[in-house]
């Protein structure tokens, strides 16, 4: 792989694997075990039918538990400390041709990505639960799958568009980070004045 679609697929896996970890690892492993892509030499694995069985069985869960308002904040709180960690896992094994410091960089900066679409994720998906109607939760769970599977595929195929595209998202994840914060911290502050 050549640097630009390393940084492509570092990106790429890295923001939707902040939405979707087990949708991520089910899109590249399926998508080398039918032979679509060709992934970088450690990545490989993800096509074994073991990774493959238990990424789509968690993925099934977690497609479930998305729905059910509350329980997809604690599935996200929970996933905190899953969905970053496991993207830098993913940017070090597709970098496994590169130097160690150059494979180091490339996990930073995936497990970064992974913690701001994460944090985009969760946020949005707890300001949603307060809606009292349970189908802005399924669009949003609906949406981030898509997302995920298509930003996966992407990044595997067209490196340059997902380096815009994840640069994009960041943006506006940064933008709904920002409002839903202010959003929370005006709401707080009307509870204590009261």
């Amino acid at each position: 792989m050549n640097p630009l679609q390393t940084l492509g697929l570092a990106l790429g896996a890295g923001f939707s694997s902040g939405l979707n970890i087990y949708a991520t690892v089910a899109t590249l492993g399926l998508l080398q075990r039918f032979g679509v892509i060709q992934l970088p030499g450690e990545l490989r694995v993800l096509a074994h039918p073991l990774v493959l069985g238990v990424a789509c069985f968690l993925y099934a869960v977690e497609f479930l538990a998305d729905k059910v308002p509350y329980l997809d904040t604690l599935w996200d709180a929970i996933h905190t400390f899953i969905r970053p960690p496991a993207a830098a896992v993913l940017a070090f094994a597709a970098t496994s041709s590169a130097t160690p410091e150059w494979r180091w960089g490339a996990a930073l900066l995936a497990g970064g990505v992974a913690l701001t679409s994460h944090g985009a994720k969760a946020s949005a998906r707890a300001a949603a639960n307060v809606s009292p109607e349970p189908f802005s939760n399924w669009v949003l769970s609906l949406g981030e799958d898509v997302l995920a599977v298509g930003l996966s595929w992407v990044a595997t195929v067209h490196p340059l568009t997902a380096i815009v595209v994840v640069v994009a998202l960041l943006v506006f994840s940064a933008f709904v980070l920002y409002h839903l914060f202010r959003f929370a911290r005006g709401a707080l502050e009307k509870v204590l004045d009261s």
